[in-house]
């Protein structure tokens, strides 16, 4: 069973994750962040074909990071929609817009993606979602009100991570674990990762974040109407850039997920921690350990 995350006062989950927890509190490990985040924005935004005087929405928008570069972009004339469900997030993305001297573009909208509040039908030209529709539990609405709100000919672009593989992964630890002789490492290691993910079939499917694939992103797409539909698969797989082991064991690669040092303080026993720290460190510490990012980008049109 996945575990919970620990927060402090004043924070959510999600703008624990965001501001602190994603990058294990490490500043170079959240410049790295940063700079493969800005990827994954202008891809998103190169989807979005924006233009000047139009107005688009961005889903889940967290630190603001797709609206700064929109404006950057395009200029004084966009007009850019905030929504996310995180008010500590809103908070501070209000905050940066005062700082970039682009508050007057913006509107702050608490609300989440399968029900956007507050925005009406047919008034923006496009909606953007970059890692917010992963964490939808009904992604069915989520892509009626980005139907919904569009002006005809208006653009969704999409850049979501994919996390289903990880789940898989710990599923096939669960079963191996069944088989005799299954070494007291794998237990470990099993133990480390379905803190972080989902490891049953059910549980895999009931999750928000694994309950998906790309093929799911595109069929709700076409299912509420959308047309002109382009889907392109990312798949890294390569060295960690993580060699610091307290930066690996702070981090976490997802909101909903502890990192390994609340796993392994409230899961493992002291000889345990040893037995898992002597078989990951050198690993992490040499850059051998191999990371695996998978994004899914989709984009698509509104009739008319």
């Amino acid at each position: 069973m996945m575990d919970t995350p620990q927060i402090t006062p004043g924070e959510d989950v999600w703008s624990a994750w965001l501001l602190r927890r994603r990058s294990g509190g490490d500043a170079a490990r959240a410049r790295r962040v940063a700079e493969t985040v800005h990827g994954y924005v202008g891809k998103v935004l190169d989807g979005a074909a924006l233009g000047p005087g139009m107005v688009m929405a961005d889903l889940g928008s967290g630190e603001g990071v797709v609206a700064w570069e929109a404006i950057a972009r395009i200029g004084p004339t966009l007009g850019v929609v905030l929504t996310d469900i995180s008010a500590p997030m809103l908070i501070y993305a209000q905050a940066r817009a005062q700082e970039l001297e682009v508050a007057a573009q913006c509107r702050f909208v608490e609300c989440g993606a399968a029900r956007l509040a507050g925005i009406a039908d047919g008034c923006l030209d496009a909606v953007t979602s970059r890692s917010a529709l992963a964490y939808v539990a009904d992604k069915e609405a989520a892509f009626a009100e980005m139907f919904r709100v569009l002006k005809p000919r208006g653009r969704v672009s999409l850049g979501e991570p994919l996390f289903r593989d990880e789940a898989l992964a710990a599923e096939a630890m669960r079963r191996a674990l069944a088989e005799p002789g299954a070494p007291e490492l794998l237990a470990l290691l099993h133990r480390w990762k379905a803190a972080q993910f989902p490891d049953t079939e059910a549980a895999i499917a009931a999750n928000p974040i694994t309950a998906y694939g790309e093929r799911d992103l595109l069929r709700l797409a076409q299912q509420v109407g959308f047309e002109q539909l382009h889907l392109e698969l990312h798949i890294e797989v390569q060295p960690s850039t993580v060699t610091d082991w307290e930066v690996f064991v702070h981090a976490s690669p997802h909101p909903w997920a502890p990192g390994l040092d609340q796993i392994l303080a409230t899961r493992f026993t002291q000889a345990e921690r040893a037995t898992l720290e002597a078989a990951l460190r050198p690993e992490v510490e040499a850059g051998r350990f191999v990371s695996a990012s998978r994004m899914v980008y989709l984009t698509a049109v509104k009739p008319g």
